[in-house]
């Protein structure tokens, strides 16, 4: 086995950050930004996702399902400029049915949002790759079989399944957006490749024909430039794998590591000269250009299952701004009056984005939102976690949860 890319960066220590409270009060009376210059990014893993294809189309075409009201209500009382919402089934048509049923539809008192341009694009999920991906010795090709989203090039019972889909009030240079749905992991330089530790050949978990056809992306990697007036800002969104549901391998946690360090690599000056888009085009981000890091990177800095050292990648990054960690009094709460796994974490839980088992692995900060350093100031930010007695709490609450079991995470900048 090998750890190469590991040498890149810190494997645990504390995160300096600079921390400015911003409650889910502020943005429940209106989501306030710190003037009319700032912009409003945001990240929500929404858990828009549904058990079978077609499902999240037949609930999002009329305006009362509960949980796509309660989640449109939490956006609304957020008002991010710039969205991404994770878990959200691939069907460009239901992308635009929760935007014109839900969205621009005023919830519960909040007020309507609206998103004249949006981006969704296919992912890996549950698309059948044909091969024995996890090596049980069966290949599995009918979706919603079980061990069907094993053998898939991303986890999932049905193609597109747990997509993402990125709305904005601001224009998107289509033209310009670019995927790597289909970068190969093999072709990451110092990829971790999953190794078999049955045998003592190295990374040999896959062999070279899953190698060939295996993404890296577990659902997809998008470039999406947004145009802010004369400017553009590379929104520049993901979703890895969870690092769990494996085995002694490890085959989740290295490609969440890697999914993870792909963006730390595309922003490097000279480190993303191996890259390649799915229209062919090599090369990463050109040097100076603004950008925003969004998504539910499903790793903690220093708890929970995520190899250590994968969100260092980003926050250890000197191209990328982390000094303002967004937070909540809710987060803290919760930390509190679960206990758990929480009791024992390391991490400050005024920065968890996700409400998980308090047996393991408790709540985390999974979701981040990482501005560039080159052309943008941070003016503020924060997470959607209600203290339980602030009214607005019945829109995250406790198991079952009325909306995610992840909460919105926004920062303003300039």
């Amino acid at each position: 086995m090998t750890f190469s890319r590991l040498s890149r960066v810190a494997a645990g220590g504390a995160i300096a950050a600079v921390v400015l409270l911003s409650s889910a009060g502020a943005a429940a009376a209106g989501g306030q930004h710190g003037s009319g210059d700032d912009v409003r990014f945001a990240t929500f893993n929404a858990s828009l996702n549904r058990g079978v294809a077609g499902q999240l189309r037949a609930d999002l075409s009329t305006p009362d399902n509960a949980q796509a009201r309660v989640i449109a209500e939490i956006v609304q009382r957020a008002r991010p400029d710039v969205l991404l919402i994770n878990e959200f089934d691939y069907d460009p048509v239901a992308a635009t049915l929760f935007r014109d049923n839900y969205l621009a539809v005023g919830q519960n008192g909040a007020r309507p949002v609206h998103y004249p341009y949006h981006f969704i694009a296919p992912s890996n999920t549950g698309v059948a790759s044909g091969l024995d991906l996890n090596n049980d010795g069966t290949v599995v090709t009918t979706p919603g079989a079980p061990g069907y989203g094993d053998d898939a090039l991303g986890f999932g019972a049905f193609p597109g399944q747990f997509g993402m889909v990125v709305y904005s009030r601001y224009p998107i240079d289509r033209r310009d957006v670019r995927t790597f749905q289909h970068f190969k992991w093999k072709d990451m330089p110092g990829a971790l490749l999953p190794d078999d530790p049955a045998t003592p050949a190295p990374a040999d978990f896959y062999s070279q024909q899953e190698l060939r056809v295996l993404p890296l992306s577990s659902k997809s990697h998008w470039d999406v430039p947004i145009e802010i007036g004369r400017r553009t800002v590379h929104f520049l969104v993901s979703h890895p794998t969870p690092p769990v549901f494996d085995g002694a391998e490890d085959r989740n946690g290295r490609r969440n590591f890697d999914e993870i360090g792909f963006w730390s690599d595309y922003v490097t000056p000279g480190k993303g000269r191996y890259v390649y888009d799915d229209k062919g085009h090599r090369g990463g981000l050109r040097p100076g250009s603004s950008f925003v890091i969004a998504g539910d990177q499903n790793s903690d800095p220093l708890d929970g299952d995520s190899i250590p050292g994968a969100a260092q990648q980003l926050l250890d990054n000197r191209w990328i701004d982390d000094a303002f960690a967004p937070s909540s009094a809710g987060a803290a709460e919760a930390a509190t009056l679960q206990g758990g796994a929480n009791a024992t974490h390391r991490s400050d839980p005024r920065f968890d984005t996700a409400d998980f088992a308090d047996t393991a692995p408790g709540n985390l900060r999974a979701d981040y939102v990482l501005p560039s350093k080159a052309g943008l100031k941070v003016r503020g930010g924060g997470v959607f976690w209600p203290v339980q007695a602030d009214p607005l709490s019945r829109l995250t609450g406790v198991f079952p949860f009325p909306s995610s079991d992840h909460r919105l995470v926004w920062l303003d900048v300039r």
